[in-house]
């Protein structure tokens, strides 16, 4: 084209792959992830199941959706932390927290949702709503730890 001058060819950076290594720590917590996965995969079946049966109130059926949703996301989430927290290489303490906050939320929050909206009819979610904050809480944390570990890594 007249008039148009070519842009110069930016060279990129290579990055060699290597191979993923995880700690022992890292392995274990993610085998196990791995295996909690089925248990979201039934509990879509349960979902249908129940909305099929019926007899669940708008409400009911919201909590459940965002029960599953939440347990489906963070334990995906939960996943991708342990090779990050093998590179944030954190003391043991701050290493725990970071490798598993997500998953601890992963069992609190959807626990919250299924357990406050359980009862026939119900139609706002009862005290054990309080798990929901509290895994939010913890998944906080768990986060944070793990995004100043791998920033001043």
């Amino acid at each position: 084209m007249e008039g148009q001058q070519e842009r110069p060819v930016v060279a990129r950076e290579e990055v060699e792959m290597s191979e993923l290594v995880l700690s022992d720590e890292g392995r274990i917590l993610a085998g196990i992830l791995l295996l909690s996965l089925v248990t979201v995969e039934t509990g879509g079946v349960y979902l249908v199941r129940l909305w099929q049966r019926g007899g669940v109130t708008e409400f009911q059926a919201g909590f459940a959706r965002a029960g599953h949703a939440h347990a489906g996301v963070l334990l995906i989430l939960g996943l991708l932390c342990q090779p990050l927290a093998d590179a944030a290489d954190l003391p043991v303490g701050w290493d725990w927290a970071a490798r598993s906050g997500v998953p601890i939320a992963a069992i609190l929050m959807p626990a919250g949702f299924f357990l406050s909206s359980m009862g026939r009819g119900r139609e706002r979610p009862n005290r054990l709503v309080a798990l929901v904050y509290a895994g939010g809480l913890v998944l906080a944390l768990g986060l944070s730890v793990l995004g100043v570990g791998l920033l001043v890594a």
